[in-house]
């Protein structure tokens, strides 16, 4: 298998992946996959990809941070005793510092995929991370807080080392000019303080010759008077040494004992890194997952497919789509050099091995490949002058491998099967080999120039033919895929166009024969049918997302339409309900004043007052009636009718009772009292409290007949209130009582039958202190005895 990954090009592909990655130890993890063993494992690595993908893109995103290496830092670990370098230590601290931030990720992950996995295995211990941060200063060095003693001695030495450096500078001043360097300081050699002095002046100068400047002109002497200072600062930085080198090891052992976490935890961080980078691939292919379906079982679709390599750079690569059945297991690619058929066999073998390997490839959303167990790939020229093989020697021994082991849930991948030899012999061999094929392996691809080869798609069940589009005209190939047609080579065409001489190209096609000539004219006919087929195809598209495009247009403008139109019967409806909400305050107002007259108790006032009112209420009703008609609102269809002539009703305007005494289509003629009213239908709903007609109905008249006005007592003088509970007795009586009142009847009979005596109770409570009720009392044994409750009115 690594040889077919070698020559698809698997590695280089993984290499440009995995510089996606934002550790060293990331762009290996990335280089170094495989081919999974099983589509579970695949689907759940893809999965994986997928997942980070979204997260990436979403609103927040991931930025991972650089991970340091820990290789060196691990090793050291394992030895016992062993201090870790400060760098090392740095390297611990910070890993633990990306896997705590990494952590936060948690919550947003799915726990049963493979991003969540990785996440779990991340190890930090924030006491030991801030002790690592607290040991070192900006520059990675030990810092002087990291212990008391360390504080201590380094002081000491900052001041020992400050009075030696002003008692040798006043010392080099003090000395003759002509041993004096000029501007000369005191300076460091071999970790001892000295001065510079002429080389004349060493004996003036005393002491110990430490260096000399390249000239050897000048000579750096640490005076005898410092050698016992320098011993003191001596002794001072072997304390410091001794005190870091303590330090050190207490932190190492610390880190040591959580050394399998932190290794774990890094482990886990290259993984999510790898995982990562993947991601982002993915996303600048802009690559959908595709179905993994055991090799026979379903065939393979490819969708928008396009070599890795290429897809990379914008508008380089040419996408392609394949179907093969099930039962279709050999693809035979032809047509001229430089065609891209190479590609196309490694574009092939990649999209499944990068998928296998959980690397999303550059793919359409519904596609559908097998998952391979193994990889056959014979591409390229393989000749070894070691092994004494020629080209075709090297095809032949890959060949032999291929028919000995590949199998039914294998993919053989052959680059220019049946080249390099005799072409009928070299046919002949490449068409056995794929007649044993087609039995014996899931999937092979084959690229040729035979014409011998071309015929196996005649042959059922053996191959299918396909070709790489070229321009004939401007000799360029298109790399668009099509399907069940062998491609032409058009070496004699390219030939005429690079200058091959006439007379040469006519006897090369009287030595091809009547035979060849006419394939090859055939299939120049099918490529110009199939070309004026897409043309057609394209034109046919384009007019029908026109059309979708206006159906679009048409559909939007339907739904605002129908927008516009339930917005206006929202308002119709609001400015009606506003209406009659209007008339029926004017209408209270009017019966408020009414009563009041009523109370006064001049019969010619409340005559007047009478009057009056019903001219109030006839001039709300017509304003609301106006009103209604300007909204050109309706009421019901006729076959919903909730009422009939000759009904008690309530009218929406009022709560006041009223009788329905005619019908003109959609509005009706109601009376209260001696008010005769014309309203909408649907503003009128029965009213059960109120008995049947009286016998003055007689009086009313259908639309289209004769109108007689109804006498005053055509309101009703009795109301029913048997069958009612106690708590709705005034909601049934008040209203009577008021139309009574208002059609100036003289008594209301009150029916509520004799059974416990609560609802003639309840009567009682409410007549008592009416004051338009002279009195009221029990009726006669021929009014209704006990069960009656007669009322007379003022």
């Amino acid at each position: 298998m690594d040889h077919a990954l070698r020559v698809i090009e698997f590695d280089r592909v993984l290499a440009a992946v995995g510089e996606r990655a934002v550790s060293e130890a990331g762009r290996a993890a990335v280089r170094g996959l495989r081919p999974l063993p099983d589509s579970a494992s695949a689907r759940r690595a893809l999965a994986g990809v997928h997942e980070l993908r979204e997260l990436i893109g979403s609103g927040d995103g991931w930025i991972l941070d650089p991970i340091a290496p820990l290789d060196g830092a691990l090793r050291r670990l394992a030895i016992e005793d062993a201090a870790l370098e400060p760098a090392q230590l740095l390297a611990c601290g910070r890993v633990m510092a990306v896997a705590r931030a990494v952590r936060r990720l948690e919550a947003r992950l799915d726990p049963d995929g493979l991003p969540a996995e990785h996440v779990s295995r991340l190890w930090g211990e924030a006491a030991l991370e801030k002790r690592i941060a607290r040991t070192f200063d900006a520059t990675g060095a030990v810092a002087d807080g990291a212990s008391p003693e360390l504080r201590r001695i380094r002081r000491a030495l900052a001041t020992r080392r400050g009075r030696l450096v002003d008692e040798l500078t006043r010392y080099a001043r003090s000395l003759p000019e002509r041993v004096r360097v000029p501007d000369a300081s005191v300076t460091v050699r071999n970790g001892r303080y000295c001065i510079p002095v002429r080389r004349e002046g060493k004996a003036v100068a005393g002491g110990l010759v430490h260096d000399a400047s390249a000239s050897r002109r000048t000579l750096f002497v640490e005076p005898s008077r410092a050698i016992e200072a320098m011993n003191e600062i001596r002794e001072l930085e072997l304390g410091e040494a001794r005190e870091v080198d303590r330090i050190l090891r207490d932190l190492s052992t610390a880190v040591r004992a959580r050394a399998p976490e932190l290794a774990d935890s890094h482990a886990a961080l290259v993984d999510l890194d790898s995982l990562r980078a993947r991601a982002l691939f993915a996303d600048e292919m802009d690559a959908a997952p595709p179905a993994f379906v055991e090799p026979g079982s379903e065939g393979i679709r490819v969708r928008g497919a396009r070599h890795p390599l290429l897809a990379l750079d914008p508008g380089g690569a040419v996408p392609f789509d394949l179907d093969l059945s099930a039962d279709e297991r050999v693809l035979l690619v032809s047509g001229p050099n430089a065609g891209g058929k190479t590609v196309f066999l490694k574009t092939l073998g990649l999209l499944s091995a990068l998928s296998q390997s959980g690397v999303l490839p550059p793919l359409g959303p519904g596609s559908r490949i097998p998952f391979f167990r193994r990889f056959f790939a014979v591409i390229g020229d393989e000749q070894s002058i070691e092994a004494s093989l020629s080209t075709f020697g090297a095809q032949a021994r890959n060949l032999a491998g291929i028919l000995r082991e590949a199998g039914d849930r294998d993919i053989v991948l052959f680059d220019e099967i049946g080249s390099a030899t005799d072409p009928a012999e070299g046919g002949a061999l490449a068409a056995a080999s794929l007649r044993r094929l087609a039995r014996q392996a899931r999937l092979t691809v084959a690229t040729t120039h035979l014409g011998d080869l071309k015929r196996l798609a005649d042959e059922k069940a053996v191959a299918v033919n396909a070709s790489l589009e070229f321009d004939g005209t401007r000799l360029e190939p298109t790399y668009r895929l099509v399907r069940d047609q062998p491609g032409r080579s058009y070496a004699l065409v390219i030939a005429a166009r690079l200058g091959v001489p006439d007379d040469v190209l006519a006897d090369a096609r009287e030595r091809l024969g009547p035979e060849h000539v006419s394939l090859d004219t055939l299939l120049a006919r099918l490529e110009t049918e199939r070309g004026e087929v897409e043309d057609l195809r394209v034109q046919l598209e384009r007019r029908a997302g026109a059309t979708a495009e206006r159906e679009r247009d048409l559909a939007s403008r339907e739904t605002a339409l129908a927008d516009s139109e339930r917005s206006a019967a929202r308002r119709r409806e609001a400015e009606r309900i506003a209406a009659l909400r209007e008339a029926r305050v004017r209408v209270e107002a009017a019966i408020s004043q009414l009563e009041t007259e009523f109370a006064a108790g001049d019969e010619m006032r409340r005559r007047e007052a009478k009057r009056a009112a019903r001219g109030e209420v006839e001039r709300a009703l017509r304003a609301s009636s106006g009103a209604l008609r300007a909204l050109g609102e309706s009421a019901p269809p006729s076959a919903e009718r909730t009422v009939g002539v000759g009904d008690a009703v309530r009218w929406s305007a009022s709560d006041r009772p009223a009788r329905l005494v005619e019908i003109r289509e959609d509005r009706g003629v109601i009376e209260v009292g001696e008010l005769r009213l014309t309203v909408p239908l649907g503003d009128l709903t029965p009213h059960s409290a109120l008995a049947g007609p009286s016998s003055g109905s007689a009086g009313v008249r259908e639309a289209g007949g004769t109108e007689q006005r109804r006498p005053d007592f055509s309101i009703a003088a009795e109301v029913d209130l048997r069958g009612l509970r106690v708590e709705e007795v005034e909601g049934a009586l008040n209203p009577a009582v008021d139309a009574a009142v208002v059609g100036d009847l003289p008594w209301l009979r009150i029916i509520h039958g004799k059974g416990t005596g609560a609802l003639r109770q309840r009567v009682g409570q409410l007549l008592s202190g009416d004051p338009r009720i002279r009195h009221f009392r029990a009726g006669e044994s021929n009014e209704g005895g006990t069960g009656v409750t007669v009322v007379e009115f003022e």
